[in-house]
Order: structure tokens, then C-alpha cells, then sequence
């Protein structure tokens, strides 16, 4: 019966907007202030810009209280962002999800409204070919459960015109990260989302794919015949190719399971893509985004800012489902931060690098490489003035702002 109640997203902008693709347009320096930092002998950010909420939005854009989920992509001379806005970071009916283009960082193009009456989530673009794809998660509408329904894709057809959305993959999905992996587009996401809260549910599973052909609808697994690559308390995961075709992933896993609770270190050898060895580290890195930058690897995701930052607390002499509970309560109270961390793919590990301008609620990362050591990142972030240790739970009632910045790494 609800299924019924999920119909194709709306696309506004019923005239072409003004612009014309150029693909010979590079994002630096295309996309102005972003490129003009150097960098240096360590790893830098610098000041970051408001657009949501701002007076950049263009007309058929209104942000709410809160903004956050977020994506950005560099197509065909230019930066496409998508982002969530809502009453509260929570489930509601009056959550909209809007993209939104530019060449220049100055003039935006409203380009397609999505609004279900139910919360969405997760957007993500996909680049196959030459084509353009733009995935959602659709929720439930009620603020006290984390409720997957669905997930849905919408093409873009010619400057400012976007298919109606449609179902894709298994019910339930929630669509993490899509990205190119050696050559290949590809998405990788997880069903069994509602159990993460459930501390005597299901497990979680994450399933990877990639296209057929250049068909961001018609999805088959990466690894042919083996979707499943996790399953027990994993669920957003991203990762990057090796150069010696293996792979190398982080996947947050705050159900807990076998590794115990934080998030998994995870490797798999070329060859045998669909066989992940993994270890267990006891920090949760939420919302992870993981890249190149030559020989080394990096990732943006959140921190909890503790004495040692960890979601695992050792509880062992609990039963897992009231450690589930222990530690949930435990991160909810204490403060965030979006921190870039440097991946080790030989010892599975991880090491903080720097925090980004970032508070309360926080740590949605959009990337997208700019050249010369030079990245452009999205994030959302409370504001950034005043108690910057709020508790994270009480700071996803208030507002939250979606900004952009240069991240340099020498």
C-alpha cells in the first residue's frame, strides 16, 4: 500500500535554462576562487563559502532549517551539486531534494526539484560514458525510525531536462557512493538499513554493481555473480581501486558484528574482487568518501571527538544488541567534527590528518579533483560560531548550512 504512495519525482524548470555544455572545460581554474591555494608541506583547507542556505540559490531553490546530504559531480564543464533540505536532519513530509548546476561558482542553474512527500537521502550522480545519472533513496516520514523504501534514478536528457525517476535496484536499497572504479561506473550501497537500529535485527548487507553498458538503470554485479561483498553490521562503504587490481575499502559498521563496532578495514586481491579480508577499528567513520591522491589514499569522514574517538567502547560484558544501545547512546551525546584521514591499504588502518571547518552536525562529503594537488570538497556542517562541541544529537534540530572549500594535499 505505501509503495503506491511513492511516485516519480517532480522535475521543475519547464524551459531549457541558459547554458550549453563544453566539454573541452576543465573544473580548475573553470570554477574560480577554489583554484587559487598551493599547496603546501602538509595538508590544508582553506576559508569555505555558504551556498545553502545563500543568496547564490537560484529561483525554485528554498533551503530549509536543515541542509545536508549532499552530492557534487564535474560533467561536461560543469559542477552539478545535489542537496537535501528539510525541517530537522530527521524524517519528515516537507523534505525536498534539489539539484542544482554551475560553470563558474557564481551563476546557478536550478535543474530538477524532487519532492515524494516522504524523506530522501543518499543523492548520488553516476557519470557512465557520456551519460549522466542521479540516484535517491526514498524514506519513510516519520522522524523517529530510519525507514528505506526505496531507490530511484533520474537521467539527464539535455541542459535542464531530467527523467522522471524511476525504481532501481532491490527494495529497500540505500545508494552510498557511485563512482568510476578501474574504468567501470559503478554503485555500491546496502539493504537491511532499518536493522541498524534494531539491535536484534537482520543483518546488514552491502552489494556492489556496475551498468550494463552505459545504462544507469540496467544494474548487474561487479563481481558477476557475487552482489553481496559484506553482510553482518556494515552499511555505508566506499572504496578505490590498487594499482595492482585489488581494492581497498572502509565501511562504517555500527550494528556491530564478529569485528565488533566503529567500522571495517577492508581489502580484496585482483582477481578475487568479491573476497574482502577485513579488520575491525574501533572509531565509526560515518559518511566515508575514500580517493587517490597519487601513490597514497585518503578519506573524508566523520570524528567523534573523545579521548581516543572511539564508537567501540568494550563493553564485552554486555550482550552485543544492549552494546549496540550503550554505544549509540554514547556517540548521540558527544560532539563531531569532518575529518580527512590517510588510509594505509597494507596494515588496514587509519590516521587523522586535520579536522575540516566542521561542528555539531556533521560530515556529508562531496569531492571532486581540481588538479595540481588541489580538491574541491562540499560538506555540511552546524554553524560555525559559537559552542562548536554541541552534543550531536541536539545540533540535528537546529540549522545546518552546506558550504564549500579547497582541500590541498602536497
Amino acid at each position: 500500500m505505501r509503495y503506491a504512495l511513492l511516485l516519480a519525482g517532480l522535475v521543475a524548470c519547464a524551459d531549457p535554462p541558459p547554458y550549453e555544455f563544453d566539454d573541452a572545460r576543465e573544473p580548475c581554474p573553470a570554477l574560480g576562487a577554489v583554484c587559487d591555494a598551493t599547496p603546501g608541506a602538509a595538508p590544508a583547507v582553506g576559508a569555505p563559502t555558504i551556498v545553502s542556505p545563500s543568496t547564490a540559490l537560484p529561483p525554485g531553490v528554498t533551503s530549509q532549517t536543515s541542509n545536508n546530504n549532499l552530492d557534487i559531480v564535474w560533467y561536461r564543464g560543469r559542477l552539478f551539486y545535489a542537496f537535501r533540505t528539510g525541517p530537522s536532519h530527521f524524517a519528515s513530509r516537507d523534505v525536498v531534494m534539489y539539484v542544482m548546476s554551475t560553470a563558474d561558482h557564481v551563476t546557478w542553474t536550478h535543474e530538477a526539484t524532487f519532492d515524494m512527500n516522504r524523506d530522501l537521502r543518499e543523492p548520488r550522480f553516476l557519470v557512465a560514458g557520456d551519460r549522466l545519472f542521479f540516484y535517491f533513496a526514498v524514506l519513510g516520514d516519520y522522524a523517529g525510525t530510519f525507514e528505506p523504501l526505496e531507490a530511484r534514478v533520474s537521467e539527464l536528457l539535455a541542459p535542464g531536462e531530467w527523467s522522471a525517476s524511476q525504481v532501481v535496484f532491490e527494495p529497500g536499497f540505500i545508494p552510498w557512493r557511485a563512482k568510476t572504479f578501474a574504468g567501470k561506473p559503478m554503485v555500491i550501497g546496502y539493504v537491511g538499513g532499518e536493522n541498524i537500529y534494531e539491535t536484534d535485527g537482520e543483518p546488514v548487507r552491502v552489494s556492489w554493481w556496475t551498468t550494463e553498458g552505459d545504462d544507469g538503470r540496467a544494474v548487474v554485479p561487479m563481481v558477476p555473480g557475487k552482489p553481496i561483498v559484506l553482510e553482518g553490521g556494515s552499511s555505508e562503504t566506499d572504496l578505490v581501486a590498487l594499482p595492482d587490481g585489488g581494492l581497498f575499502a572502509v565501511s562504517r559498521n555500527e550494528l556491530g558484528d564478529d569485528l565488533g563496532w566503529g567500522s571495517k578495514l577492508c581489502r580484496a586481491e585482483a582477481g578475487d574482487l568479491g573476497n574482502w579480508r577485513c579488520v575491525g577499528d574501533p572509531r565509526k567513520y560515518d559518511s566515508p568518501i575514500v580517493f587517490e591522491h597519487g601513490a597514497d589514499i585518503y578519506m573524508i569522514a566523520r570524528r567523534q571527538v573523545t579521548a581516543d574517538g572511539h564508537y567501540d567502547l568494550m563493553l564485552r560484558n554486555l550482550p552485543p544488541a544492549e552494546q549496540t544501545t550503550q554505544y549509540n547512546v554514547n556517540y548521540w551525546i558527544t560532539p563531531k567534527r569532518c575529518a580527512l584521514w590517510k588510509l594505509d591499504p597494507v596494515a588496514l588502518s587509519a590516521a587523522h590528518v586535520l579536522d575540516l571547518p566542521s561542528s555539531g552536525d556533521t560530515c556529508f562529503p562531496g569531492v571532486v579533483p581540481l588538479g595540481a594537488g588541489r580538491y574541491l570538497v562540499y560538506n555540511y556542517t552546524s554553524p560555525l560560531e559559537g559552542d562548536l562541541d554541541r552534543p550531536w544529537m541536539k545540533a540535528q534540530f537546529e540549522p545546518t548550512q552546506i558550504h564549500y572549500l579547497t582541500l590541498t594535499i602536497p
